[in-house]
């Protein structure tokens, strides 16, 4: 190739090899939506709910639950579209979130195209008086459909992700019907850390302090230094007692101590407990929007604020959530306890939060993994979610990439 000998040549040159690569890119872009099935033709024609409901086989539950709970229960949502495509959300079914969506939010959906987002959000909030936990749902379900449509995972389509991998703590030692956590919660404890888990929650607080801070103390003992270690006071706390508590856990170098006071009303006492408390105190998964997370950072209630996908809005809503927290110096752990759905929801959120600061990641959000009895979490999808070494790789299929069994689904419908 022979090079031009003056300036204007070379901008000729360099002009037109711009232009080709530019349509070459743009076919390419082109190419990529006509293989995705013209996304821009895609309508939603079906919007449906179905409650699920299973027997433990042994009554399990946290500190408050008296009596201890007999059944699990999960809603679910998939939304259909005209190419074919499904997009499936998760939320519990209580606050009316299924009659929200089956009432109020599927007619708004009903001939749209799950394409326009930013528009269908819009609409979601709209009159049904912020119900976080229906909203969570079907906006889980429209980043699943919009993924598959655009044959992208959801992290793409909020940015990209951050790291390929999200460490995980295990949710486990419940309070189980026939058993005393002085022997349950060090052998779980135990189990888990030779499974492979770096990280694990406990809830106390269905008894004294003086009882449960033998617990915490033995299942220290059962899994060493290393283990990180985390508890849920699930409300069973007064500001004394959380103190108490607070302080031993402090000894024993747990991570933080997770809403051991009543959430509500907009978490009272929090801010009290926090400036008392010597390690950081955890809360948020009863947010139900950013303005409920807003008025919780703002008060400075909590170091962590823990925004649940499936209760606050949705994936985009725990994301500006923890946005909104970071610039505040609040730390951001979302919480999570359901099936397979809305953990594959949140290990998507995980890969898009930055580390709290520029240096090694060593703080990490982890994402939590229920440990209890849950076929949502283990039947409901073909190739449930593999912990290895501590962590949950982040899938690259398209949507939450996961593939939901229906026919499971209707098995447990009521």
């Amino acid at each position: 190739m022979n090079l031009p000998e003056n300036r204007r040549g070379f901008l000729k040159i360099a002009t037109a090899a711009f232009a080709g690569a530019a349509i070459s890119t743009s076919s390419k872009v082109t190419e990529a939506y006509e293989t995705a099935g013209r996304p821009w033709d895609h309508k939603i024609t079906k919007v449906t709910t179905f409650e699920l409901l299973h027997k433990l086989k042994r009554p399990f539950g946290v500190s408050v639950s008296v009596p201890l709970s007999t059944t699990r229960s999960a809603l679910m949502v998939k939304i259909e579209t005209n190419s074919g495509l499904v997009g499936w959300g998760e939320t519990g079914p209580i606050s009316g979130a299924r009659g929200t969506i089956d009432n109020h939010l599927a007619p708004k959906l009903i001939g749209q195209n799950p394409l326009q987002y930013r528009q269908l959000w819009r609409s979601l909030w709209g009159a049904n008086f912020g119900n976080g936990l229906a909203v969570g749902a079907v906006e889980m379900a429209l980043n699943d459909l919009r993924g598959k449509a655009l044959g992208l995972p959801v992290a793409d389509l909020f940015g990209g992700r951050l790291r390929d991998r999200v460490p995980v703590y295990g949710s486990t030692m419940n309070y189980i019907e026939g058993e005393e956590p002085e022997d349950l919660y060090p052998r779980q404890a135990a189990a888990r850390a030779k499974e492979g888990f770096k990280a694990l929650k406990m809830r106390l607080g269905r008894y004294s302090v003086a009882r449960e801070a033998k617990v915490a103390r033995a299942v220290r003992e059962a899994v060493g230094p290393d283990v990180r270690l985390m508890v849920d006071g699930n409300a069973a706390y007064t500001l004394r007692s959380a103190v108490q508590m607070g302080r031993v856990l402090d000894e024993l170098n747990f991570d933080f101590f997770e809403e051991p006071l009543p959430q509500s009303p907009r978490y009272a006492g929090y801010p009290e407990l926090r400036d008392k408390l010597p390690l950081p105190l955890a809360g948020g998964e009863a947010v139900d929007s950013r303005i409920a997370a807003k008025d919780l950072i703002d008060r400075r209630a909590v170091d962590i604020i823990q925004p649940d996908a499936a209760l606050c809005g949705g994936i985009g809503e725990a994301l500006f959530i923890a946005e909104m927290a970071a610039l505040s110096g609040v730390r951001c752990i979302p919480h999570c306890w359901g099936g397979a759905v809305s953990i594959a929801a949140s290990v998507q959120l995980l890969s898009l939060l930055p580390d709290p600061h520029w240096g090694l990641p060593t703080d990490t959000p982890l994402l939590e993994l229920d440990l209890s009895e849950n076929p949502w979490r283990t039947e409901i999808v073909k190739q449930p979610s593999q912990v290895v070494d501590g962590e949950i790789a982040v899938p690259t299929k398209p949507g939450l990439g996961i593939e939901v069994d229906e026919d499971v689904i209707r098995e447990y419908a009521v």
